[in-house]
């Protein structure tokens, strides 16, 4: 298994030039440059030799294939440049601040979708048809059908504006840093609720959509029927037999579901205001800033790359029998 780990992680590597090479010439056809963003459309003479020194600056001025090849050579020394923008800091120093913001918001979104959906998934599988069965696929309906924007803005309405229960934007009140502890803690918390509530209720229809079918499959199995006809308990057969291979799938929607926890929920965090990578990405993207979009491309890519190999490693710990498949394919 460490062989194949390392042979995947090889292979990944022109594959991530790749993906970068895509990204980076489609965000260049993209019309609009840095320099009209940062000074507007003005036509003087004096505006369009200003121009032309930021181009020079920031290197738009060379061809695209050269553009490229001296951004690679920077990527490769772990150099991420300067943001576009006149505060011209360093890509990572700008990632690495919002960086906590998402985790925070996205592992606690996946913890609460995780810790109720496969329970659900499980129960309706095992009492399909059944009125909790009917009541969790309507949920799960309306829950696909429901668009998050659409959502957070009925409970920023709900409880932001006429109940006045939680804030509806920012992660802190303007007044938090003269609040005692407690509240402080709370004030943050509070902040929170609303974004984790509109990211979780999707992602927990789909999570339990996924469990339901895939435990499905799993109870219709011969040695399901095998380990009933044994006379082992029901919880037995299926808390022990059947929901470690029902929860194959799982680990590859979570090993996919891992670079959004880099990315950011991009309408979560834009809707709430909230200071995390996606409204960074937004605001970069209409900002044309080349160096912050590529960066968090970079991240992202890499996390996708690395979330293919740890789902399938992951299936060789769930299931004893793809450990068994690798070693004899060696």
């Amino acid at each position: 298994m460490l062989w194949y780990a390392l042979r995947r992680l090889v292979l990944a590597v022109p594959l991530l030039v790749g993906i970068t090479f895509v990204s980076f010439l489609v965000i260049h056809l993209a019309p609009g440059e840095p320099v009209e963003f940062q000074m507007g459309e003005l036509s003087s003479e004096s505006t369009a030799q200003a121009k032309q020194m930021l181009r020079e600056l920031y290197g738009l001025d060379k061809p695209l294939p050269v553009q490229y090849w001296n951004w690679l050579i920077r990527i490769a020394r772990l150099d991420f440049g300067r943001s576009f923008m006149p505060d011209g800091r360093p890509v990572l120093e700008k990632i690495g601040e919002r960086l906590p913001v998402t985790l925070l918001l996205n592992v606690a979104e996946m913890a609460i979708i995780l810790s109720i959906a496969v329970p659900i998934g499980v129960l309706s599988a095992t009492r399909q048809y059944s009125l909790f069965d009917k009541v969790t696929t309507i949920f799960v309906f309306v829950g696909f059908a429901t668009p998050d924007f659409w959502l957070a803005l009925l409970l920023m309405i709900l409880f932001g504006i006429q109940l006045g229960w939680l804030p509806i934007s920012g992660l802190r009140d303007i007044n938090w840093e003269y609040l005692p502890f407690w509240r402080q803690q709370w004030d943050f918390l509070s902040h929170l609720l609303l974004p984790i509530v509109v990211a979780t209720f999707g992602g927990l229809a789909g999570f339990s959509r996924y469990m339901r079918q895939s435990m499905l499959e799993v109870i219709r199995q011969e040695y399901i029927q095998s380990a009933r006809a044994k006379g082992l308990a029901e919880r037995v057969v299926i808390g022990k037999h059947a929901l470690r291979n029902a929860m194959l799938p799982i680990v590859t929607i979570l090993g996919l579901s891992l670079p959004g926890l880099i990315g950011g929920s991009v309408i979560v965090e834009w809707t709430f205001a909230i200071p995390g990578m996606g409204q960074l990405m937004v605001q970069s993207v209409f900002q044309r800033d080349y160096p912050v979009i590529m960066g968090n491309l970079v991240i992202v890519s890499t996390l996708t790359l690395v979330a293919n190999l740890v789902a399938d490693l992951g299936y060789g710990l769930i299931d004893p029998r793809i450990r068994l498949a690798g070693r004899r394919g060696r």
